[in-house]
């Protein structure tokens, strides 16, 4: 599995889900949203973590630095 992102998109969806459990923690997400929103949340924090987004597969992005 090769890195497809760079570090400043890994850090905001990483920050994006963090916001959000924080969120959810705080009461402010509930009910069914709280679900889809958390299932966001951890594909973010997944993605971010990995530096790898599967979505960019099919497309053929690559947005991590190339060193050439």
């Amino acid at each position: 599995m090769n890195k497809n992102m760079r570090t400043i998109y890994r850090s905001f969806l990483t920050v994006l889900a963090v916001i959000i459990g924080i969120l959810y923690f705080a009461g402010q997400i509930s009910d069914p949203a709280a679900i889809v929103v958390g299932l966001f949340a951890g594909a973010f924090l997944i993605t971010g973590v990995t530096s790898f987004c599967p979505t960019y597969l099919p497309c053929k992005l690559n947005t991590s630095k190339q060193t050439s």
